[in-house]
């Protein structure tokens, strides 16, 4: 495929970097909104992920547990009460960068191919902000170091409100001998 035959697709950054959310520690995607960005449904998406297992290793994709998707759903989206498939029969599935790149080669569509540069670029983004956001820490800590006490309150109060949310604990899967 020639890089002329390739048509350009715009999808705006913002637009996915409101659709990447933090899941047990990992900036991720939802396959709901990456099927709606990639013009597929939710269920081609799906299948063809089952179909390739040996491409989504547990660090490019995970399922959703109940308690993931419940606090997702309450922050995103109400569902329609009513009707024929409003409701998801399984749990979604989250992709990281790496699945999102990987999504691309195993849908094989030209827009496929093009959101995920897209996605990825968002990604490379943010985590340049964040390499960014430690440079600002390290700057801080080196004015600290060179200033008196009197400015102490005023540099704690800038850690507090650089200092992120912890994730939340997460919970072992599987048989307990009680030595763990």
């Amino acid at each position: 495929m020639s890089r002329s035959s390739v048509t350009a697709v715009t999808v705006p950054a913002e637009l996915i970097e409101q659709k990447i959310y933090l899941i047990r520690g990992h900036k991720v995607l939802i396959d709901t909104d990456i099927a709606k960005l990639y013009n597929v449904e939710t269920r081609v998406l799906t299948q063809t992920v089952k179909r390739n297992p040996e491409r989504f290793p547990a660090d490019f994709m995970f399922q959703l547990t109940k308690k993931e998707y419940e606090l997702l759903r309450s922050q995103t989206v109400t569902l329609k009460t009513s009707g024929r498939g409003q409701h998801r029969k399984y749990l979604p599935h989250a992709f990281t960068e790496q699945g999102v790149a990987m999504l691309s080669a195993v849908l094989n569509s030209d827009r496929a191919i093009q959101v995920s540069i897209a996605i990825v670029r968002v990604f490379v983004k943010l985590r340049q902000l964040l390499s960014s956001h430690a440079d600002l820490i390290r700057r801080l800590d080196e004015m600290e170091k060179k200033y008196d006490g009197q400015f102490q309150v005023v540099f704690e109060a800038i850690r507090e409100l650089m200092t992120p949310e912890p994730p939340p604990p997460t919970r072992r899967i599987g048989f307990s001998t009680g030595k763990d």
